[in-house]
């Protein structure tokens, strides 16, 4: 997810980046982007620090996906390329490509970066990076705001 924000950040214009005052965004709380993921937690604080923006994690509560826009545009995408056989990613790309989901065409892009497995941060690594996580005191799992240093 961090890879994506990086890239994305890369394509605004600087002007763009001005206007910003803080990012926003609304996260699944899936295992591999939780409020509780130490990997993902440390690479969003070093994304904040890299962008100079506050950063706010807003996480959907658990069973509750008929709330969360990308859920519902996996539905769409799902329907538009009903019974076509998938058997290779340009296959896949070429069909999301042309779906649309509220008059927009998404942004898509083939990743073939390979992630190396059983990398943790210590006790110690991550009590440095929980002082960097202001944890909504009434939703200290669901709304994280993390300042860039």
């Amino acid at each position: 997810m961090v890879d994506n924000l990086e890239q994305w950040w890369t394509s605004l214009s600087i002007t763009e980046k001005q206007q910003l005052e803080n990012i926003r965004i609304k996260v699944d709380n899936g295992p591999k982007n939780s409020g509780i993921r130490r990997q993902f937690l440390k690479r969003m604080v070093e994304f904040a620090d890299q962008t100079k923006k506050s950063i706010q994690l807003l996480y959907f509560p658990p069973y509750h996906s008929k709330y969360n826009p990308i859920e519902r545009c996996w539905g769409i995408l799902e329907r538009h390329w009903n019974g076509t056989l998938l058997r290779n990613a340009q296959t896949m790309l070429a069909w999301v490509k042309t779906m649309t989901w509220k008059g927009l065409n998404p942004i898509v892009k083939l990743s073939k970066k390979v992630y190396q497995k059983g990398i943790s941060l210590t006790k110690k690594e991550m009590k440095e990076i929980e002082k960097r996580l202001e944890r909504n005191p009434h939703l200290p799992k669901w709304d994280i705001l993390i300042r860039p240093s």
